[in-house]
């Protein structure tokens, strides 16, 4: 029998929470974030720069053929996890080393199986006959990144449930790296969408060695029935969010990518790809964090209810005019940038996506919640609702305004996401509307502001810097006017858990 090891059986941080533990957890919580967003800011920063690279070397049918085998992968990774993962995080007592050993076996039987179906897919010719042999080679390095993908699954778990966030970021950082180094070089020399390929297999192998040597374990093969039973109890319905989740993007994006052609899928791929960088940059980093966290926190409802505002308050504090500022200056930077001016058909669907983006900033710290104290059945009755209001809008939107009405139906059906604030307020008694206004009001004198001045700022690409300065100064100078007293507070309280 395998010995665990001490760290296996330390006593878990949130068996018992006293007020030094509750402590220690807000502290870590908070350093942890810090860091965590500082170090992811680089990696979407690296992005950022890499796609502006991108946008101009690849055409919309390259952009076309890689979203469309993302979308295939998209669906297949469902099936790679049925929330294994997800339960060790939220599992209050510490997993044990046959739990992280169940779920690591069953990890790598379903990614081994969805390289067999991906062999299938290719055999049938689908694949081919759309994207030609170049996503054939894309979709097959996409398929082999899964096994290696579950190499870091339990040191990524073991670094969460320890909060140590700061080195999750370390993997991300130098397989962000290679990818980008890689895809943009290869772009430059004409590759194409084939450079995908190669950016994608050099991303994972450097991503499984620098996780290995920042949290090794002990990797073992065990299928212990008692521990998946447990795990699967709440996996099965977290991952089941994450399947209708799936259904609502993936297939129905895939279900377009057949219908539409090459070239408008790729602008939709292009809008809605650019749109999320400001996600990417501040929710998904925040909401790593938070779930974890909230996971810790859900036995005490008022220090939640605390931390569910901060999460609120930052989020939008710096989404906000992000997204407002992309609105306004997208139309300048394709006029002033020759090389960006085959992406103007795609400019009104990049402008909705970013506004629709604006409501998932809001409510999906709010799905992080519910998730997190175990209310995953709220979560699914969310994610049916906006998985058959996307299969009905999006079909009779695209018959209306043609490959935009993908983006109308989405700003349309982003008006629901009230209603997981609704949710929450039933366990939690929290405060949207003080955490968000100040940000909100700025954000929006600022961008009538940008919007009166595009035909300055379209004259050259010095207007245009000029124009996102200014507005963007604009904005904090407001925000600081309206609610200075409240951001100088949550700076102190984070300022103080730091040190």
């Amino acid at each position: 029998m395998t010995q665990l090891t001490s760290q296996d059986t330390a006593p878990d941080l949130e068996e018992i929470l006293d007020k030094d533990e509750l402590q220690s957890i807000k502290k870590k919580t908070v350093s942890g974030a810090v860091s965590y967003v500082g170090r992811t800011a680089i990696l979407q920063a690296i992005g950022l720069v890499s796609s502006l690279f991108l946008s101009a070397f690849l055409s919309p049918e390259d952009f076309g053929i890689y979203g469309f085998v993302v979308q295939i992968i998209g669906l297949l990774v469902f099936f790679s996890d049925i929330g294994l993962a997800a339960a060790l995080v939220q599992k209050k007592s510490k997993p044990t080393l046959k739990e992280y050993r169940t779920a690591f076996t069953v990890q790598q039987i379903l990614s081994w199986l969805i390289v067999a179906v991906v062999g299938i897919i290719i055999s049938t010719g689908i694949v081919h006959q759309k994207t030609g042999q170049v996503g054939v080679w894309v979709l097959l390095s996409l398929a082999f990144s899964f096994p290696l993908a579950t190499l870091k699954t339990i040191p990524s778990i073991k670094l969460e449930r320890k909060l140590e966030f700061s080195k999750l970021v370390l993997p991300q950082i130098f397989e962000q790296v290679a990818f980008y180094s890689i895809l943009v070089f290869l772009a430059w020399k004409g590759a194409g969408a084939l450079a995908y390929a190669y950016a994608i297999m050099a991303r994972s192998v450097i991503g499984v060695i620098v996780m290995s040597l920042i949290q090794p374990w002990k990797i073992g093969l065990t299928l212990n029935k008692k521990a998946l039973k447990i795990l699967i109890g709440y996996g099965a319905k977290f991952q089941l969010a994450d399947f209708l989740a799936r259904i609502k993007d993936q297939l129905f994006f895939l279900a377009l990518g057949m219908f539409l052609p090459l070239k408008e899928f790729g602008y939709i791929q292009w809008a809605k790809t650019w749109s999320q960088y400001p996600y990417n940059l501040t929710v998904q980093n925040i909401l790593a964090v938070t779930f974890p966290t909230f996971s810790r926190l859900q036995n005490n409802k008022e220090a939640l209810r605390k931390a569910i505002e901060k999460s609120i308050f930052f989020i939008t504090l710096a989404i906000f005019p992000i997204l407002v500022g992309m609105s306004v200056f997208i139309k300048p930077l394709t006029v002033v940038v020759p090389s960006y001016a085959k992406w103007q058909p795609a400019i009104f669907s990049f402008i909705l996506f970013t506004i629709s983006i604006g409501w998932a900033a809001l409510s999906s710290p709010l799905v992080n919640t519910l998730n997190a104290i175990g209310e995953i059945n709220k979560t699914l009755k969310l994610m049916i609702l906006w998985t058959v209001l996307t299969w009905i809008i999006t079909p009779i939107s695209i018959s209306f305004f043609g490959f935009n009405g993908v983006s109308v139906a989405a700003f349309a059906i982003s008006f629901t996401s009230f209603l997981p604030i609704i949710y929450v307020k039933k366990h939690v008694n929290i405060n949207v509307i003080t955490n968000i206004w100040p940000q909100f009001l700025a954000s929006l004198v600022m961008g009538v502001v940008g919007w009166s001045g595009l035909s300055l700022w379209s004259q050259s690409l010095n207007w245009m810097l000029a124009g996102m300065m200014g507005v963007s100064l604009l904005y904090v100078l407001i925000v600081l006017m309206l609610g200075w007293k409240k951001i100088w507070a949550e700076l102190s309280s984070l300022k103080a858990k730091v040190i």
